[in-house]
Order: structure tokens, then sequence, then C-alpha cells
């Protein structure tokens, strides 16, 4: 059986283990705190990021978006990447959008303060202006989701993508935390409803990290 080794927080691993569902394929699913360098992980993966997935035949792969990429094009039901090229392209885009642009401005520092500062850093206290700073950003990142939602079925186009795997799995890690303001923002709401209550989000909203309780509404499919 193939093995990924991941953390419940972090978005890069949720976005393979929302994959890894939606394709309805099995894994040993193995927690790395991955802030520990430990030398066995290191080897397969010298960044020392999560997920790697290691296949049955022992092969490595590392970086979220390339074994996406790659579980989409070995196992090609349900497509998540389109066949055609201008498509395809957006929801690469978009991909690239949250897994930078979001990632970056929005869960490092709401996430990453609040929980990967303490794990890493000896319980460290969280940096207040990166904490105001992520709480401004989403907003933005929300509206945009929203004005998506006004034009398309799902944020690519008309089908479910790897792109709203990719956003989901950052929001979801934002909102473990409490820090998604739903109530002003209808559209990306009424996205994420549809999103979280598919069968490849049941693991994800199980999630439960010791000492950090997500909100009430974070696993009710109606909010």
């Amino acid at each position: 059986m193939r093995t990924l080794y991941h953390h419940p927080l972090c978005p890069f691993s949720r976005k393979v283990r929302i994959v890894l569902a939606e394709k309805k394929l099995e894994a040993d699913v193995q927690v790395e705190k991955f802030w520990e360098r430990r030398p066995e992980f290191v080897a397969l993966n010298p960044s020392g990021d999560v997920p790697v997935l290691v296949e049955e035949g022992g092969t490595a792969l590392s970086d979220a978006t390339a074994i996406c990429e790659y579980l989409d094009e070995v196992h090609r039901e349900p497509p998540l990447l389109p066949t055609e090229p201008v498509a395809r392209a957006e929801v690469r885009r978009l991909v690239g959008w949250f897994g930078a642009k979001f990632h970056t401005e929005v869960t490092v520092n709401l996430v990453g303060e609040k929980v990967f500062r303490r794990l890493s850093q000896s319980h460290a206290e969280p940096d207040s202006r990166k904490i105001r700073t992520g709480y401004s950003n989403i907003h933005a990142h929300l509206d945009y989701i929203g004005w998506l939602m006004e034009r398309r079925a799902w944020l690519a186009g008309g089908n479910y993508t790897l792109a709203d795997v990719a956003a989901a799995a950052q929001i979801s890690c934002v909102d473990y935390v409490g820090d998604v303001p739903w109530d002003s923002h209808a559209g990306a709401k009424d996205w994420y409803a549809r999103v979280k209550s598919r069968p490849s989000f049941r693991a994800i909203l199980s999630d439960h990290l010791p000492g950090v309780p997500p909100p009430k509404h974070y696993a009710d499919l109606d909010f």
C-alpha cells in the first residue's frame, strides 16, 4: 500500500488527501512532525516538507501539486484537470494562487502563527501583527471566490477541479482555527458548503489536534 506522510493542519497535505479520496485510493496516512527534520523523512524529501507520497514500489513523490497531477494522470477517474489547454491553464493558475498567494498572505499568518509556531518553537507566543495581517488579507480572497462563483459553477469553470481542492485545503485549515469570516462572504460560504459536503472531505473534517479543538461549525455541513 502507498504511504502518505502528512500533517493534519498542513493545507498541502490536505490537498493530496482530498485528491486521494476523490480517486478512492487507499493510503497508509502517517503524521509527520516535519519541523523536527527526522533523518529518515529528509531522506525521502530533502526539503523536509510534507506531504510526501511513497508509492507501493518505493517511489517517493513530493510537492503537493506534483503529487496531485501525478495522481490525476495515473488515475483518471474522476478527472480533476480538464483536457482542454486553456481550461487546464486556468485550473493551474488558481492552484498557484491559493498555494502561493493565499497561503502566504493568510494561512501562514493565521494557522502558522496560532498552531505551527507553537509546535515548532516550544510553545512560542504568536505574533499578533501577523495575525492582524492575516485577518485583513482574507477578506480580499473570499471576495475573489465570491466574484468567481457569480460567474462559474465552480472556481475554474463548470466542473469541480484541483482549483477547488487547492482553495478548500487552505481555507479548511484557517476554518479549523475559527478565522474565516463566513458571515461577511455569502458567495464563498455557499461554495465551501458544497465542497465540504463531498465525501472526500469527511476525513478532513474529522481531524482534531490535541489541545487545539476546532469551532463547532467546522464539521457542520450546514454551518
